[in-house]
């Protein structure tokens, strides 16, 4: 491909076997979180490839092309703070790092893809010593106005080894829904093993490849998230390493994610849950999930809820009904541009992040407003775009007269 920010994938990024079986397509798309402002809207608006392949070797769901990290990551638009429900899971992790790393007062924590610093303050509510690393300058800005000092850039070994010689070795790291943006994974894990103690944990959260295919959760297919992990493959990350897994656990965020516990292979004080990782290695085979099988039922799934919800929506226009948008999540913008949702059958969107106000979705052009526009115009129906929070909306929004209506994992008109 002739075009120099993409780049064709022709190895599996865990196990470089070439057996790469061609998933979904959701079309060429703009950045999902590459909003535009008015003066934007005359310009020529670049579209990427957005495809998805499955490792039959490792079983690794990843991209077949990969866009240059600079296009994304540079200023980035996405606050985790933003959300009351992702705040609260914060918290929670933090304590369960602290308890199962048996971490100390002034122990340093480093959160690998720290964002506003929103989970790293609640370390530091905890007694911890903190540090952020994120690529993204705007971000490292907001977090250093909450106190969360930034090691601006990505994350390998030759940062790890920057940041032992500036600070020292950290007794836990955390990452957040960002390994799966990485695409030298094995770097990762490699930089894990020098910036950690010799009795720390490195403890990563992303979403869960299953809850993905078996909920049809097409619209977290994105062109930052280059890996979607079953157990099977981050097992074959693990050979490779000196850091092993020693825990797994499942949680419900995001439609359902894993987190994921390492420690160094030397360090014998924790013990393997060999049993529950076992259990959840099963539970994917009795699923299928290592075969195409259930990739190409996925993508079949995926079509029909498109061609349904077009038309259900159509129908509600026909009727002259309003429609809007409520959350401009980056999975917000993949649907709307898979789909072909555009600014003709969606008034507009709202969202409580202030950075996204005034400006405009990517590919469909629908303006962003603050959530109480909802209540200046009373639409007849509120699309959700953010099912993952859709209680929290609900509950939200109880003065609010119309109909909810959610796409993912299928048309419903709650």
């Amino acid at each position: 491909m002739a075009n120099k920010e993409v780049k064709k994938v022709v190895n599996c990024r865990i196990c470089n076997s070439k057996d790469l079986i061609d998933v979904l397509d959701l079309g060429k798309q703009p950045i999902p979180n590459g909003f535009l402002s008015e003066k934007d809207l005359k310009k020529k608006e670049k579209r990427y490839p957005l495809a998805v392949v499955f490792c039959k070797n490792c079983s690794l769901m990843q991209l077949k092309y990969l866009i240059n990290p600079e296009v994304m990551f540079k200023n980035y638009l996405y606050i985790p703070s933003a959300s009351k429900t992702r705040v609260e899971y914060f918290k929670k992790m933090a304590e369960q790092v602290i308890e199962v790393g048996k971490l100390k007062e002034g122990d340093l924590v480093v959160d690998v893809g720290s964002n506003d610093g929103s989970l790293l303050i609640c370390f530091r509510n905890l007694g911890m010593k903190i540090l952020g690393i994120d690529p993204a300058e705007n971000l490292a800005t907001v977090a250093a106005l909450n106190g969360v000092y930034t090691e601006v850039g990505y994350f390998d070994s030759q940062f790890a080894k920057k940041v032992v010689k500036k600070y020292r070795n950290a007794k836990a790291i955390t990452a957040t829904n960002v390994i799966a943006h990485i695409q030298n994974l094995h770097e990762v894990l490699k930089g894990g093993d020098i910036l950690l103690d010799d009795k720390g944990i490195f403890v990563m959260h992303f979403p869960y490849s299953m809850d993905l295919i078996r909920d049809n959760l097409f619209d977290t297919i994105y062109h930052e998230h280059l890996s979607y992990f079953s157990i099977k493959s981050l097992l074959k990350l693990a050979e490779e390493s000196n850091l092993e897994i020693f825990d797994i656990k499942k949680s419900d965020l995001d439609g359902g994610s894993l987190r994921v516990f390492w420690k160094k292979k030397t360090y014998k004080g924790l013990k393997v849950n060999t049993k529950e990782i076992e259990k959840l290695l099963k539970e994917e085979e009795r699923f299928g999930l290592h075969t195409t099988r259930a990739y190409k039922e996925f993508a079949e799934r995926v079509k029909r809820l498109k061609e349904d919800s077009l038309r259900e929506l159509k129908k509600i226009k026909a009727k002259n009904k309003s429609i809007v948008g409520y959350g401009a999540a980056a999975k917000a913008n993949v649907l709307l541009n898979y789909v072909g949702i555009d600014n003709k059958l969606v008034d507009y969107v709202v969202d409580s992040t202030p950075y996204k106000q005034g400006l405009f979705a990517p590919g469909s052009h629908i303006p962003i407003f603050p959530e109480d526009k909802i209540y200046e115009t009373n639409p007849d129906y509120v699309l959700i775009f953010a099912w993952n929070f859709s209680k929290e909306i609900m509950g939200k929004n109880k003065g609010y007269k119309g109909k909810f209506i959610v796409l993912v994992p299928n048309f419903k008109i709650l």
